[in-house]
C-alpha cells in the first residue's frame, strides 16, 4: 500500500458518486483540509466527479457545510472519466455510483463508504452524515501514514 509517508510519494485519491452534489462534494473539501494540516500539499491530489453530475450542489450540504467553514456554494458538479479513475490510487465511491468498477482497473484500491444520499433530507440527518464523512476521510489520512504536523 502506498502512504504518505514517504516524501517521494504522489497519491491521487477520487471521491465519486452520481451527481457529485452531496456527499462527494463533502468529502472532497474535508480531504483539501486534511491535505493542507498534514502539509502534503505537494504529494496528494484530490479528484471529484459523477457519473451524472447535477447542476449544482445540493442546498442542504451547501448549509451543513457552512456550518464548520466550508463554503461549498461556488462549487459545481462535474463529470469524472474513467481515464481520472485509472490514474488514482485510490477511488472512494459514497454507495451510489454508477460506475464500472472493472473499468477503473484492479491496481486502484476502490472502496464504497455506503452513505445516505443527503438530498432531501433534513438538515439533522445531513449533518449526522457530514460527520460521518469527516470521520472516514480523517481515517484514510490516518490509514496512509500521513500523520499531522
Amino acid at each position: 500500500m502506498s502512504t504518505t509517508s514517504d516524501p517521494a510519494v504522489q497519491l491521487r485519491i477520487a471521491f465519486v458518486c452520481v451527481q457529485n452534489a452531496g456527499r462527494s462534494q463533502m468529502a472532497t473539501a474535508f480531504a483539501q483540509r486534511e491535505r493542507d494540516r498534514r502539509a502534503l500539499d505537494n504529494r496528494v491530489t484530490i479528484l471529484t466527479g459523477g457519473t451524472h453530475p447535477a447542476d449544482h450542489v445540493h442546498q442542504e450540504v451547501v448549509t451543513v457545510m457552512d456550518d464548520v467553514g466550508f463554503d461549498l456554494s461556488d462549487r459545481t458538479p462535474r463529470e469524472i472519466t474513467t481515464e481520472e479513475l485509472q490514474s488514482c490510487d485510490y477511488v472512494v465511491t459514497m454507495g451510489c455510483s454508477t460506475l464500472d468498477l472493472k473499468a477503473v482497473g484492479a491496481e486502484v484500491d476502490v472502496r464504497d463508504w455506503a452513505l445516505d444520499d443527503p438530498a432531501g433530507l433534513e438538515l439533522k440527518r445531513v449533518r449526522e452524515l457530514r460527520d460521518e464523512i469527516k470521520r472516514h476521510v480523517t481515517a484514510l489520512f490516518d490509514e496512509l501514514g500521513a500523520e499531522p504536523p
